[in-house]
């Protein structure tokens, strides 16, 4: 499959119809409050769905209960083990990498910092590690498992948010096209799949071809759940590559709103890190993984941790020795890994299980306070050439 600037802008334009036409739907009737209400312990697949849910929602809910059919569960399976042998590895490129990279991305950042709970900011940071451990799940994606209601949950209110910011005109739908559509929806898709394995990489984390594969798969069953077309969605890694250069030269650069999302980040892993000592580790990790000019767009700190940052992949590859030759060592890192994956997603929730809900107003519930402005495209400086 090949991209061009020509299909990147038909992307733009669309969101996803089948949840929009349900989110409408709840709007114009005043069923969402209902909808909140009635499904916010509805957690797990198989679950009935209770009396009195609107007629749209248990028709979207059920017409969405199951996974693709074209879903390979031999490769389902191979991510979840690529995710417990890395699953310390996978949670630091999410939160240090691919967080970032959504706000070195002006029109994503600005989506963000209008629907982020001002009093809560770790809540997307919560949401995201919480989703990532459904999926990860042996049940995922069957009865029992929690990762579908979830993500059909996510998907409306991903639908909640174009619905809110199209009516209150809260958006440049002529700069920015469609919020939240489907270019941005791919383009988060490759941040949390391709780029977190460009994490791994750069951590000198040793993956096999095959575990690197199965785990960017998982990732298009997830797109696939939550509402990506599958017909513009990029098959391989290499489609992978191709799609992310381009949305990335097309979007990325500095703002403010990117800025402040990414300090709110740091200073929510600083709380979690004990102590202050090994706070600017923190600092030095995002700018290690993501670059210098991102991290200086992002107004990422410089600090005495930034070279020390550099030794990383070093002492995972002993790490990695020892667990390559003692099955007993191995054992220890993978539980010591699952342990530290826990406690961290239990830091971000501050132990609570995080609902995924529709917004009933944007303005109480997110804190929004005036329009989404225009940005202008950054355009990459042309290359050095150096004899």
């Amino acid at each position: 499959m090949t991209y061009s600037e020509a299909s990147m802008d038909s992307l733009r334009q669309t969101g996803d119809e089948l949840a929009d036409a349900v989110v409408a739907t709840l709007f114009e009737r005043g069923e969402v409050g209902t909808f909140n209400s009635l499904m916010r312990y509805v957690s797990t697949a198989g679950t009935p769905l209770p009396d009195g849910l609107p007629e749209v929602a248990r028709e979207y809910l059920q017409a969405t209960s199951v996974p693709p059919a074209w879903v390979d569960w031999g490769e389902m399976e191979k991510a979840r083990l690529f995710f417990i042998d890395n699953n310390v590895h996978i949670s630091t490129a999410l939160s240090f990498a691919a967080m970032p990279a959504c706000y070195v991305v002006p029109h994503v950042a600005k989506l963000l910092s209008a629907t982020h709970g001002l009093n809560y900011p770790s809540k997307r940071m919560a949401e995201t590690g919480q989703f990532t451990v459904y999926l990860m799940q042996p049940d995922a994606l069957e009865a029992g498992g929690r990762f579908i209601p979830a993500a059909q949950k996510v998907r409306l209110l991903h639908a909640s948010i174009r619905h809110h910011l199209k009516r209150e005109n809260r958006w440049d739908s002529e700069a920015h096209g469609t919020p939240i559509c489907q270019e941005d929806m791919i383009g988060g898709q490759l941040f949390f799949s391709l780029l977190v394995l460009d994490s791994l990489h750069r951590l000198g984390i040793h993956m096999s071809t095959e575990g690197a594969e199965a785990y960017y798969y998982a990732w298009r069953v997830v797109g696939a759940i939550l509402g990506v077309d599958q017909d513009a969605v990029p098959r391989t890694l290499e489609e992978a590559r191709q799609f992310q250069d381009l949305y990335m030269l097309r979007h990325m650069g500095p703002s403010d709103e990117g800025a402040h999302l990414t300090r709110q980040l740091i200073d929510l892993y600083e709380e979690v890190v004990p102590g202050t000592f090994f706070d600017p580790i923190v600092s030095a990790l995002v700018r290690y993984l993501i670059g210098d000019t991102c991290a200086d767009w992002l107004r990422v700190p410089r600090t005495a941790w930034d070279s020390v940052v550099k030794t990383a992949p070093t002492l995972l590859g002993v790490l990695e020795t020892i667990e390559d030759r003692s099955p007993l060592g191995a054992w220890a890192l993978d539980r010591l890994g699952h342990l530290t994956t826990i406690f961290e997603l239990s830091s971000l929730t501050r132990g609570r299980v995080m609902h995924y809900a529709i917004p009933e107003q944007l303005k109480k519930d997110y804190g929004v306070t005036g329009a989404v402005p225009r940005t202008r495209r950054w355009t990459p400086p042309a290359p050095t050439v150096t004899p």
